[in-house]
C-alpha cells in the first residue's frame, strides 16, 4: 500500500497469525526468541486464534472503538496498511451491509467478505484513482491506518520513517473525509510527535491520544483519534 518497509512486528500486518514454521525462521538472535515466547504467549493471540481473527491487532481497534465510538453502522471506511486484515474484519462488522469498507496495502492480503481490496502504494496515480473509483460519490466517514516501518532499532531512522507514515495517512485524509469524518492513525513518541498533535488540533474538532491495552507496554506507539 506504500512504497515503504513491511511493517514492524507490533504493528496491523506482521503481527498476523503466522504459521509455527513460518515463525520459527525469524529466530536468528536473543530478540527474536524473545518475540517468539512472547509471540506464543501473549493473551491477544490467543484471543484472535480464538475468535478468528488474522492479527492480534484487532483489540486495539477494538478498545478504540469502545471509548470513541468511531464505527457506526452504514459508514464508509478506508483502511490503510490493512494486510492481513482483522481491523478491516472487525470494521465490517459494525458498519453493517449498508456500510462499505475499503483496504489498502502494498502487500497481499487474503480476501474478506465485504471487503474491497487494492493492492498498491496510495501515493501512485493510479493506486489512488483506484481509490477514489472504490470511493465513488459517498463521502469517507473514517480512515483506519496502522502503518508503521521495519523497525532498525536506530531510533534517528525509525523515527522520521514513522512520522512519514503517519503524516502520509492524514494527508490522505485530508482529501477523502467528508463532513464530520475521523481518522485514526498510529503515530510514535519521538521526535515530531508533539507537533504532529499540536498541527492536528489545529485542524480537527477533536483530538484524542490512545494507549490500548493491546500495544505492547515497551512500544512507543499510540493511535490518534481525530474527528472534524
Amino acid at each position: 500500500m506504500r512504497a515503504h518497509p513491511s511493517q514492524q512486528p507490533d504493528s496491523h500486518p506482521a503481527m498476523h497469525l503466522l504459521p509455527e514454521s513460518d515463525v520459527i525462521r525469524m529466530a536468528h538472535s536473543k530478540s527474536s526468541h524473545r518475540w517468539l515466547r512472547e509471540h506464543f504467549d501473549d493473551e491477544y493471540v490467543k484471543r484472535a486464534q480464538r475468535d478468528g481473527y488474522r492479527s492480534r491487532a484487532v483489540y486495539k481497534l477494538e478498545e478504540i472503538q469502545h471509548r470513541d465510538r468511531v464505527l457506526k453502522k452504514g459508514m464508509t471506511v478506508i483502511d490503510l496498511g490493512a494486510a492481513p486484515g482483522s481491523w478491516a474484519q472487525y470494521a465490517v462488522q459494525l458498519v453493517g451491509k449498508q456500510g462499505r469498507v475499503i483496504a489498502l496495502d502494498i502487500l497481499p492480503m487474503e480476501p474478506l467478505p465485504g471487503v474491497r481490496f487494492i493492492t498498491g502504494d496510495f501515493r501512485e496515480q493510479e493506486v489512488f484513482d483506484n481509490l477514489l473509483n472504490a470511493i465513488g460519490n459517498n463521502p469517507v466517514d473514517l480512515v483506519l491506518s496502522d502503518m508503521a516501518p521495519n523497525i532498525t532499532g536506530m531510533n534517528a531512522v525509525d523515527q522520521p520513517r514513522a512520522m512519514y507514515l503517519t503524516e502520509l495517512a492524514v494527508e490522505l485524509a485530508d482529501k477523502v473525509l467528508g463532513p464530520g469524518g475521523t481518522v485514526v492513525v498510529k503515530a510514535f513518541h519521538g521526535q515530531g510527535f508533539d507537533d504532529l498533535v499540536r498541527d492536528l488540533r489545529t485542524r480537527f474538532k477533536r483530538v484524542s491520544v490512545r494507549k490500548p491495552k493491546a500495544s505492547r507496554p515497551r512500544s512507543r506507539e499510540v493511535y490518534v483519534v481525530a474527528s472534524h
